[in-house]
């Protein structure tokens, strides 16, 4: 089945546990935490305490988001605080392969992200290498922003690269994701979904998570 993964970015900070005490008793699996640094991006989120500070009170996978330059530096610190997967942009450093390896070598999962506007066919190589590879269907750096449509053909794209190569990577998309458009996006071929504003934005968290499951129930991989 498609996976969910509601980004904490979008949660209300000052209710952070209260928030994800919403998610509980439902079908999700993962949480996705977006780590930006004002520097890659022209914004800044949160960092390791943050991560350290909820990994405890919730049993999820986390799936987290670095939208920061050279991030071989921290992702032992990310590991440590409690990531189980980190994806890195192909922009963000000379040799993404080289932060691939490292993160491979802490026994977690990894995976590779770009900007919409770099070439999808920088990143083709890397695949065999990750775990997931995590289309931006927004410009990355602030949450609530609109669908990028041409997004779906990268999707389509990545899932016809991975199906003819026998790549195991996950598709993953983050950006513009509501109940009213993820079913394209499943369809094209994704099989993890980001959604911030449409579910921490939402007064009945719980309820809106459940919504999603209803529409992967539908459309099954």
């Amino acid at each position: 089945m498609v996976e969910l993964s509601p980004s904490i970015l979008s949660c209300d900070f000052s209710k952070l546990q209260e928030n994800l005490d919403q998610t509980k008793n439902t079908p999700l699996k993962m949480i996705h935490i977006d780590v930006m640094d004002g520097v890659f991006v022209p914004n800044i989120s949160f960092g390791f305490k943050v991560i350290k500070d909820i990994r405890d009170k919730n049993d999820y996978f986390f799936d987290t988001h670095l939208m920061i330059v050279d991030p071989i530096r921290y992702v032992e610190r990310f590991k440590e605080a409690g990531s189980d997967r980190i994806t890195i942009h192909y922009e963000s450093c000379e040799n993404p392969l080289d932060v691939i390896k490292k993160i491979k070598s802490l026994g977690i999962e990894a995976g590779i992200t770009l900007r919409p506007k770099t070439e999808l066919s920088k990143i083709l190589p890397l695949l065999k290498e990750v775990d997931a590879v995590l289309v931006m269907s927004v410009e990355p750096g602030f949450g609530g922003q609109s669908f990028i449509e041409s997004s779906l053909d990268r999707v389509r794209d990545l899932r016809d690269y991975t199906d003819k190569n026998n790549l195991a990577c996950k598709i993953e998309i983050d950006g513009g994701i509501k109940t009213t458009n993820v079913e394209k996006v499943i369809k094209a071929g994704c099989d993890e979904i980001v959604s911030g504003s449409d579910i921490f934005g939402k007064e009945d968290i719980k309820g809106q998570i459940e919504k999603y499951y209803e529409i992967f129930e539908k459309n099954p991989l």
